[in-house]
């Protein structure tokens, strides 16, 4: 006995558009915390500049050793570049990719330097001499609530906290 089983095609079902509309509020929802929390924030990008010009900071006391010739870093709220003593003069140094001038990316920046060096029009100066022992100081960069020192201990290491 053979026995024919009948197939009854299921109804076939989709989503509601409550359904769907529910996921789409979620996504959007979860798509909104992580790009909130992708941005950095006001510390963050003090704390990247702060490490840039750290790095910087050492190159140009070591090529200040190298080159037997003093190097100036000048910081104002805007912006820093670093300058070379050439003939007894102070000349911006444009040609090296590195040591060139930059802008900070949110601008402006507060600034101080403990204990006080040479200050100018708004600017701060520290310069580097061909000896590998200098004066240590501390630099510190604020924006808003936000804030982070940079750390010159004299003797080529600087750290930022």
């Amino acid at each position: 006995m053979n026995t024919v089983r009948a197939r009854v095609p299921m109804a076939a079902r989709g989503f509601t558009l409550l359904e769907l509309l529910v996921v789409l509020v979620i996504v959007g929802i979860m798509l909104g915390f992580v790009s909130f929390n992708a941005m950095p924030s006001e510390r963050q990008l003090l704390q990247n500049e702060a490490q840039r010009v750290a790095l910087l900071l050492q190159l140009a006391r070591d090529e200040a050793i190298v080159r037997n010739r003093p190097i100036a870093f000048e910081v104002h709220s805007n912006g820093y570049r670093f300058w070379i003593l050439n003939e007894n003069r102070w000349k911006a140094i444009e040609q090296d990719d590195m040591l060139r001038e930059r802008e900070f990316k949110k601008a402006p920046v507060n600034l101080s330097i403990d204990p006080p060096m040479s200050e100018g029009g708004g600017s701060i100066r520290v310069t580097f001499g061909r000896e590998p022992v200098d004066k240590p100081f501390v630099l510190t960069f604020s924006s808003g609530d936000a804030s982070v020192a940079l750390h010159a201990d004299g003797i080529g290491h600087f750290t930022v906290e």
